[in-house]
């Protein structure tokens, strides 16, 4: 694992993954962890991902797919929001496919690649960045 220092790492902080691919969300969660988060889940499903999202307390940023299993993860998005908790869409749907209310958040697209997802798991942990744009 290479050297990073904090302004490059993840190290503490805690990020919800909800992913229903075993394969991508085995994956995310080992370079999540290589990146020092400690990762919350994955969870495979809306329910067992809105479950997570109440219980911890301590989220520092979400990392969600859009369908799960086929449902629609916004209901995680919408608590996230209620309590300040940035979130990152990794998904294949195009920007047009989602809500416009969700147009905000970032999308990386499948499958994720690190360069692009660490620098706004980095960013947004800032809750004041989850405002939603004028």
């Amino acid at each position: 694992m290479p050297d990073r220092t904090p302004s490059q790492s993840l190290h503490g902080r805690h990020i919800l993954v909800a992913e229903d691919e075993y394969l991508m969300a085995s994956e995310l969660c080992r370079r999540l962890q290589e990146e020092g988060a400690d990762v919350i889940g994955p969870a495979p499903t809306v329910e067992a991902a809105l479950a997570l999202a109440r219980a911890d307390g301590s989220l520092d940023g979400a990392v969600l797919d859009v369908n799960l299993q086929g449902g629609v993860v916004f209901p995680v998005v919408e608590e996230l929001r209620r309590r300040g908790v940035p979130v990152v869409f990794a998904t294949g749907y195009d920007a047009w496919a989602l809500p416009a209310e969700f147009g905000d958040i970032p999308r990386c697209e499948k499958p994720v690649e690190m360069a692009q997802l660490m620098p706004l798991l980095q960013t947004r942990g800032d809750t004041s960045s989850t405002a939603h744009p004028s």
